[in-house]
């Protein structure tokens, strides 16, 4: 969850409209669909019914459905607002604002140790660099071990195989640095799962994946798969880019697509970034709601809204380019600029890829022949990724 507007319709104020009328163009009334009374029955019990807790697979873990995505967040006073309305797991990394972010989370949980579920991430290396990373997140949180550490960004079977990486975990869980290991991915994510799950040794008990109302079927598949593998599935990426549009009128699509995640049974829980007191309570009230007819019309229009915006990471498109450019990663750059509105994080995204395998390898071509199977206009994103970051 990114940047919101300033003023958010109150739901129930919202399905007292009857309608979206021309503000969402094309989208049936659904006034005659669902009452106000049975519709906002949810958002009623999801603010008086407190936070809702999930297994995280075989860790014995109980996590909040909405736990906390820390990443943008700078300010302490915040994060005590996350951890008093009852989320209980907060996910961090090492490389997130340069090291920053692992700093001021140490600084929020002061005194609130035993009651968060802190996760943060490594980056692949040898067994000496994943543990020298890990021990650096520990003394910038000023913590004794962390709950889940994950490898960060995976995008194969050969990365969840790293014996390198591998036995720097295996280290660090031994010494009690760590309790729980697990991975993470954005592209490339099946492959990713199917590798965690068919790993003979089982060494990973949490998954966390880009995962929202556009994924595809056998993303699904791949976490009911997981869950049942007794895999704890975490959910990030949850809002498709939370761009802000107007064909929504004053209407959030950020509660619905939550809501979309979070039916999900497979899910133990999604990490939404919560940088103010409203995105806050926007989050935390979806716990004990239901996801109904309305909230699919709201994403059926946001996705309509951006669909020549927003890239589903799928990387299908990478194998049409000539010079291998990394396009998913670099849509994903211009995400965290366009969508999330944070400029420092897009660009720490986009200064991690090698130049010849950023935008800027594409740049003296006559036309871009790389193809997108959801229709993104891939060329264009490119050179704008070029412009704005260079």
């Amino acid at each position: 969850m990114k940047k919101h507007p300033e003023k958010l319709i109150h739901r129930r104020s919202f399905l007292k409209l009857g309608s979206l009328g021309a503000a969402m163009a094309g989208l049936a009334p659904f006034a005659g669909a669902q009452t106000a009374e049975s519709a906002g029955s949810a958002a009623d019990s999801g603010a008086s019914a407190g936070p809702v807790f999930r297994a995280l697979g075989r860790t014995g873990l109980k996590v909040s459905i909405v736990s906390f995505g820390a990443m943008q967040t700078r300010d302490v006073p915040v994060m005590h607002a996350v951890f008093d309305a009852g989320v209980n797991y907060l996910d961090t990394a090492r490389s997130y604002m340069g090291g920053e972010n692992e700093r001021i989370v140490g600084e929020a949980l002061k005194g609130r140790r035993d009651k968060v579920y802190l996760a943060t991430k490594t980056r692949i290396g040898d067994k000496d660099a994943v543990m020298r990373s890990a021990e650096t997140s520990l003394s910038a949180m000023n913590v004794d071990y962390v709950d889940v550490l994950q490898l960060h960004n995976l995008t194969s079977r050969e990365a969840v195989m790293n014996e390198g990486a591998r036995e720097g975990l295996k280290e660090l869980r031994k010494q009690g640095k760590v309790r729980h290991l697990g991975v993470t991915t954005h592209s490339k994510q099946v492959d990713v799962i199917n590798a965690v799950l068919e790993d003979p040794e089982k060494l990973f008990d949490v998954v966390l994946v880009a995962y929202n109302f556009k994924a595809p079927p056998e993303l699904k598949d791949a976490i009911a798969r997981a869950a049942k593998a007794g895999v704890g599935v975490i959910a990030m990426k949850t809002q498709a880019g939370g761009y802000q549009t107007d064909a929504l009128g004053p209407i959030s699509p950020h509660q619905a697509a939550l809501k979309w995640v979070l039916q999900d049974p497979h899910v133990a829980a999604a990490i939404p970034s919560m940088t103010n007191l409203d995105q806050v309570k926007e989050n935390v009230e979806v716990m004990g709601m239901r996801f109904a007819r309305v909230d699919q019309q709201i994403l059926d229009a946001y996705a309509r809204a951006t669909r020549s915006t927003h890239c589903q990471l799928c990387q299908v498109c990478e194998p049409s380019c000539p010079r291998g450019v990394a396009i998913s990663d670099m849509n994903r750059a211009l995400m965290y600029a366009e969508g999330y509105g944070d400029f420092d994080l897009a660009r720490s995204a986009f200064c991690e890829l090698p130049r010849n395998a950023s935008s800027f390898a594409c740049g003296d071509c006559v036309a871009c022949v790389a193809r997108c199977a959801h229709g993104l206009d891939i060329g264009a994103k490119m050179a704008r990724a070029r412009t704005l970051f260079a």
